[in-house]
């Protein structure tokens, strides 16, 4: 059975793909602009969220889907999504799996992105296919990527305060994504995904002891860190991010996890990520 990844030409859509062909699965990937996706040895249709024929096209002969949720502005993207699932029904697809997110519905300057996932996960459920439901963790390799920034500082300074964040790398998400499109048992379940929740001050250790740094955390107001995301990121992209640390700080991604369930065997331990990363 052919299974489609869509947005392949995104670090998630392209991880879930490269672990499905070494499972011995048969897979395209869907792209907007399916000329910039190169190195991942498969077909790539066109899959621009907005155009319902051109998805319907490009699912033509597709069992299975998975549908990375789009990254823009959460009104669009609602709509964007059950252009998706419509494509998806019309063409025959039996199971379609969903990437989700974890967070607070209400009431934080993330819940806006949190609620038009809902309400995606609500469309899917009622779309008339098999489905399954990964609600993301928050990924730690930015943190990993933003390590010169941080030993610059001398400390990882943000609002989440004593909060504990259920951290999750693109690699484990997809390893769960793969066994939850092949497996039988995955069928109208709904699974956050992450590995063994920690604070702000536990990361800065693993951080420590992976890259010799000496950082310290220092908690900042929810106020204080919104401006300072603003200031470097714009309004959008930086009340999103403050979002996430608030979230924390209340928290809404210290949840019960399933990843074991979702994937078959236990998330990686963050002791031996990071002893991974050791330079």
């Amino acid at each position: 059975m052919t299974i489609a990844v869509t947005a392949v030409s995104g670090q998630l859509g392209a991880e879930i793909a490269r672990t499905l062909l070494e499972r011995g699965e048969a897979v395209i990937g869907l792209a907007r602009t399916p000329e910039k996706v190169t190195g991942l040895g498969i077909e790539i249709r066109p899959g621009d969220y907005a155009d319902r024929a051109g998805l319907e096209a490009s699912l033509k002969g597709v069992g299975r889907l998975l549908l990375v949720s789009g990254n823009g502005d959460p009104a669009a993207r609602i709509d964007q999504h059950r252009n998706v699932i419509a494509a998806a029904r019309a063409a025959g697809a039996a199971r379609i799996v969903y990437t989700s997110v974890q967070g607070a519905e209400t009431g934080m300057a993330f819940s806006p992105v949190v609620d038009s996932n809902r309400r995606t996960e609500a469309d899917i459920r009622a779309g008339g296919m098999d489905w399954v439901i990964g609600r993301n963790g928050i990924y730690i390799e930015p943190d990993v990527d933003y390590v010169d920034r941080y030993r610059e500082a001398g400390e990882i300074a943000n609002s989440a305060g004593e909060g504990r964040c259920g951290y999750t790398t693109r690699g484990e998400l997809a390893a769960a994504y793969a066994h939850m499109l092949t497996e039988p048992q995955h069928v109208g379940h709904t699974y956050n995904l992450r590995g063994a929740p920690i604070t702000q001050a536990e990361l800065a250790g693993y951080i420590n002891r992976a890259f010799g740094t000496a950082l310290t955390y220092r908690t900042m107001s929810v106020e204080e860190y919104r401006a300072d995301r603003v200031a470097e990121l714009g309004a959008f992209m930086g009340t999103v991010i403050a979002g996430i640390y608030e979230g924390i700080r209340n928290g809404a991604v210290d949840n019960p996890g399933h990843f074991e369930q979702a994937a078959g065997r236990a998330h990686i331990g963050w002791s031996a990520f990071f002893d991974g990363l050791q330079r």
